[in-house]
């Protein structure tokens, strides 16, 4: 997960001062990418099965990970 990025949007408008596009610096919008692609994770694993702090130290444990 990416630290929060602090935007600095720049918007371009046609004749009318309609915002029709964004200018975005590379790092806002790969940070954007990220956390799309984190959103999308999070939404493929939404079925599936969690399981407890305890038991999850228990089997790192029984593992010898910790």
């Amino acid at each position: 997960m990416t630290m929060p990025v602090d935007f600095h949007p720049q918007y371009i408008t046609d004749h009318n001062g309609r915002k029709v596009s964004i200018v975005l610096s590379i790092e806002e919008f790969e940070a954007i990418l990220e956390d799309l692609e984190d959103l999308a994770i999070v939404a493929e694993r939404k079925d599936e099965e969690t399981t407890s702090h305890e038991d999850l130290l228990m089997e790192l444990q029984q593992d010898g990970i910790v």
